[in-house]
């Protein structure tokens, strides 16, 4: 990567979400999978069997869990800061009638983490605690066991807390009240 120290006195020149949701609405990354995060285009990994699994089957769990007033949705733009906008492998917030824009807040982000377990916590989490999201999930298939960090409490720079759940857990998010997901019953080989 440029390091930008090595351009100095000039700099880089950093895309905010207007910009970057004018060169999509272009056609411009129509064969790439990207995302802004802080200014940047970041491309995203293809999503191996697990990880596509798992996003899918917590959002049909969250629909069926939720009434018509709360959007899920998967791998969906989020419209999270001025210079960021991540695509959540599953989102939730309340539905807006008649909008089409991406959404701006959010009452519960997950990422399930193959290869992206360093890109979720350094990078996203604060994205997500500086957009005041209230929980943020991150489901770690990266090891032999699933782990799950659940981000609650936001502040400008990330989350004041993270607990890990495992087997045994169960998920129950602090904004939708009557959810509960069982840790065991995330489809994971175990």
């Amino acid at each position: 990567m440029l390091d930008p120290d090595l351009l100095a006195p000039d700099g880089v020149r950093k895309l905010n979400r207007s910009e970057y949701d004018r060169l999509v609405a272009l056609g411009m990354f129509e064969d790439e999978r990207v995302e802004l995060l802080r200014g940047v285009l970041v491309t995203m990994s293809p999503q191996g069997g697990p990880h596509a699994t798992i996003s899918s089957w917590l959002v049909e769990r969250l629909i069926r869990q939720l009434d018509e007033s709360f959007d899920v949705r998967g791998h969906c733009p989020f419209a999270a800061t001025e210079d960021s906008e991540p695509e959540p492998d599953v989102s939730v917030s309340r539905r807006v009638s008649g909008s089409l824009a991406h959404p701006q807040s959010a009452l519960l982000l997950i990422e399930v983490a193959e290869s992206s377990i360093k890109k979720d916590r350094k990078v996203k989490a604060p994205i997500y605690g500086e957009s005041r999201v209230p929980e943020y999930w991150i489901i770690d298939i990266s090891g032999d066991d699933l782990v799950i960090h659940v981000h609650t409490q936001p502040t400008a720079d990330g989350y004041r807390r993270v607990d890990t759940l495992r087997d045994g857990d169960v998920l129950r998010p602090t904004k939708l009240p009557g959810v509960a997901i069982a840790v065991l019953d995330i489809p994971w080989s175990r």
